[in-house]
């Protein structure tokens, strides 16, 4: 059993990173509100979110949430899962930066510790035992419960394993890979043969291909930034997935316009203890997704769909990482 259980008790993680970008803060608490209600145990950010849009420095993601467990008198109605090493000036995984960028998330997030704390992408540049040390210095002084670490290759992964191993540092519980129908071979073997033999946590990111799998965006003319990214997964063979996808839901107690549970449950249903992330702009959006918690494929439908996505990476060219 994975050592962070307990936090991967709901099938689903629900993703901060539209928090302060395409969620204002009023939709965004009501997202949130809706997320615990629905049973949900773990929200997922970063101190990067959302630094790309328009007026934002990154960290709003963070304030909104903390804003809403001050809000609520609850600072631990959730877990907290968030991430440094790609805000603008802390992108270097020095320990002095991993320290600094904690800190600052835990002002935001309004708690005194973070519940999953992930190296959000590799520093090539920092030597490992620095980065891994810091983050073992976060976890006995009582800020960081468990550390992950994300867009990680399953060299460096082993890698660091091995360090926290021989050094012992607290080790990671946690990988938050790129991860979906469409995009498979990236965690599929190293990584996830990794996870599976140390009994390690994975939350895929990207698990809609950027909304491709929710199927509102078969068909569809680009009408914004994020339809964009989602329609360029689309293909003949991709298509087949979703129709594929929508049959499955015919069988289950879930709307064929809600096919990203199905997605979902795929994801939850892999080898080991897989959480997918997703996120919602709306309660109805997030409806969609809790349906997920309601069912699980048969094996003959995990088969049939992992046989469909089976062959060819479907990742948009020039996709990159954003988890």
């Amino acid at each position: 059993m994975s050592a962070i259980a307990g936090l991967t008790g709901f099938p689903l993680c629900l993703g901060g990173n539209v928090f302060g970008w395409t969620a204002t803060q009023v939709q965004s608490e009501a997202v949130l509100r809706g997320f615990v209600a629905g049973g949900g145990l773990l929200v997922d950010t970063a101190d990067t979110y959302s630094s790309w849009a328009v007026g934002n420095v990154g960290g709003e993601s963070e304030t909104i949430i903390g804003d809403w467990l001050v809000k609520r008198g609850d600072s631990n109605a959730v877990a907290i899962a968030t991430k440094v090493g790609k805000l603008q000036g802390l992108t270097k995984l020095t320990a002095a930066n991993i320290r600094l960028a904690a800190e600052n998330s835990l002002r935001r997030l309004r708690r005194d510790h973070i519940d999953l704390y992930y190296l959000h992408d590799d520093d090539p540049t920092t030597e490992l035992a620095e980065t891994l040390g810091a983050l073992d210095s976060l976890v006995s002084d009582g800020l960081v419960r468990f550390i992950g670490a994300s867009n990680f290759s399953a060299a460096r992964f082993a890698e660091a394993l091995a360090v926290q191993a021989e050094c012992g540092f607290a080790s990671f519980t946690a990988l938050q890979p790129h991860y979906n129908l469409l995009h498979r071979d990236e965690y599929e073997g190293g990584l996830a043969e990794i996870c599976q033999v140390n009994e390690i946590a994975v939350f895929p990111y990207y698990s809609l291909a950027e909304g491709y799998l929710t199927g509102k965006y078969r068909n569809a003319t680009p009408s914004s930034e994020r339809a964009e990214d989602a329609v360029a997964y689309d293909n003949p063979r991709a298509r087949a997935i979703l129709a594929a996808m929508s049959e499955i839901a015919l069988g289950h107690d879930v709307p064929v316009a809600a096919v990203a549970a199905v997605a979902l449950a795929w994801l939850a249903a892999r080898p080991g203890s897989v959480v997918p992330i997703a996120s919602a702009r709306t309660p109805h959006q997030l409806a969609d997704l809790l349906a997920v918690g309601r069912f699980e494929l048969s094996d003959l439908e995990a088969d049939a769909l992992s046989s469909a996505g089976a062959t060819d990476e479907l990742s948009p060219a020039g996709a990159t990482a954003n988890g």
